[in-house]
């Protein structure tokens, strides 16, 4: 791939990025998403995250491109502790409900519960697409002074 095609490629992960974290944040506080210290993980992620690629473009440093990679690895692990709980949660309100409830009707019940259980998986995808922006980006590699003063 020609290095105009991969910058290219890498302008559209950052816009889709950008997107997906400020849609998604949109969407939380229009959802109310901040009952309890909980529900204010993935905000903050998500801040922290809008953060770094502000961060990235002001300075375009090595350490800018790690701080995104820093952020998307949170988004990552929020994204996953959002669909246990989620999961957890409706799992609680079923057997709340009917308390005999076990098997395949108690997972569909769960998994259409009134919280969406799958939802916080967009954060984990949001990860995955700041993390393939930051593979191998350039302005993280070292550069041909460096790399031969750092030989022995």
């Amino acid at each position: 791939m020609t290095d105009a095609t991969m910058a290219t490629v890498r302008r559209l992960l950052f816009a889709t990025l950008f997107l997906g974290l400020a849609g998604t944040l949109a969407e939380l506080l229009l959802l109310g998403h901040f009952e309890d210290w909980q529900q204010y993980v993935p905000l903050v992620v998500l801040v922290g995250a809008l953060g770094a690629q502000g961060w990235f473009v002001l300075s375009r440093s090595a350490a800018s491109v790690r701080g995104v990679r820093a952020a998307m690895w949170c988004c990552i692990l929020s994204g996953v502790a959002g669909v246990l709980l989620h999961y957890q949660g409706n799992r609680e309100f079923e057997l709340e409900m009917t308390p005999g409830a076990g098997g395949w009707s108690l997972f569909s019940a769960v998994m259409t519960g009134a919280t969406p259980a799958l939802a916080p998986g967009a954060m984990v995808q949001l990860g995955l697409v700041g993390l393939a922006w930051a593979f191998r980006h350039p302005a993280a590699q070292p550069s041909p002074a460096k790399a031969s003063s750092a030989l022995p």
